[in-house]
């Protein structure tokens, strides 16, 4: 059995094959989102602190934290966000960088165990993000791609992520703190896409033994009714051994895919999560009554 363990400065959280779904919030990011990118990069973080609460109130397990602005000081402004939000929760954290000095920024201003975002199959990239993953003792996410691009073949896909887990073992970072991203392309242009990304996962859990995740809003890309196909999308990757996400924990009808996911799975013993979040409360008159009933005539 696999897990993987974050940590934040006083509390874990656990990504494994028979733990409850992970979900990593999404909102922190700058990309696409043009106002948010002009307040991070004028040292507005108002919205940072917004979002970052409003997901940890719709349920996110973890927050991923990202802050790639063009011209702006990409590793000065992802530490600021990290301190920000470690100041408002002690939910663990995902550091999201594209650029090597902002990850080591990152996680010198983190205060636990952080899941750093990302390392892919490239060999310099390999080489320049394993290093700071074992001297910070992080776990890591590993993307499915090489110098070759992103491949529409699944096999190769599954066998960058081998070598990953392969030369990540020649740093001493066991299978256990990798989690891997297959990479989820859009349905609406490659249809096999889903059945590509459960075949990959049930096959990294079967042979790699690794904990995974991905961008789950790319499967709906282009598409109308987007939380339909996420949330579709989401629970049957559940089914064949996904144990994390990257997505927006604000959308209901995805949190509560994952949660009936989570039921179905056998991984919310005895229905507890759902019904205390489902369970409508008694109307005060019928409290009443059941009372009443329950109560023994005098002696």
């Amino acid at each position: 059995m696999t897990e993987t363990v974050i940590g934040s400065a006083s509390r874990d959280h656990i990504i494994g094959f028979e733990r409850p779904f992970t979900m990593i919030g999404e909102r922190i990011n700058p990309t696409g989102r043009k106002l948010l990118a002009e307040e991070m990069k004028n040292g507005d973080f108002s919205r940072v602190e917004a979002d970052a609460i409003a997901q940890i109130e719709a349920g996110a397990h973890m927050l991923d934290i990202n802050a790639g602005i063009p011209l702006a000081d990409e590793p000065a402004l992802l530490a600021q966000a990290i301190e920000l939000v470690q100041s408002l929760s002690d939910i663990p954290i995902c550091i999201d960088s594209s650029i090597v000095e902002a990850l080591e920024r990152g996680l010198q201003a983190y205060n636990g165990r952080a899941l750093l975002n990302s390392v892919t199959g490239e060999t310099e990239r390999l080489e320049q993000v394993l290093p700071l993953v074992k001297k910070y003792d992080a776990a890591v996410v590993a993307i499915s791609n090489d110098e070759t691009g992103i491949s529409e073949d699944p096999d190769v896909r599954y066998a960058v992520a081998k070598k990953i887990v392969e030369h990540a073992a020649d740093y001493g970072i066991k299978p256990q703190d990798i989690v891997i991203d297959p990479l989820v392309m859009p349905i609406g242009a490659m249809g096999q896409a889903g059945r590509q990304v459960f075949d990959i996962v049930h096959r990294i859990r079967r042979e790699l033994k690794c904990n995974t995740t991905c961008g789950a809003s790319n499967i709906s890309f282009g598409l109308p009714n987007r939380d339909g196909i996420n949330s579709a999308f989401l629970t049957m990757a559940m089914s064949h051994g996904m144990t994390s996400a990257i997505t927006n924990p604000i959308h209901q009808e995805v949190m509560q895919a994952v949660m009936a996911g989570d039921v179905l799975m056998g991984h919310d013993a005895d229905c507890l999560r759902w019904i205390n979040k489902f369970r409508a409360p008694p109307a005060e008159g019928d409290r009443g009554r059941r009372t009443s009933r329950r109560r023994r005539p005098a002696t």
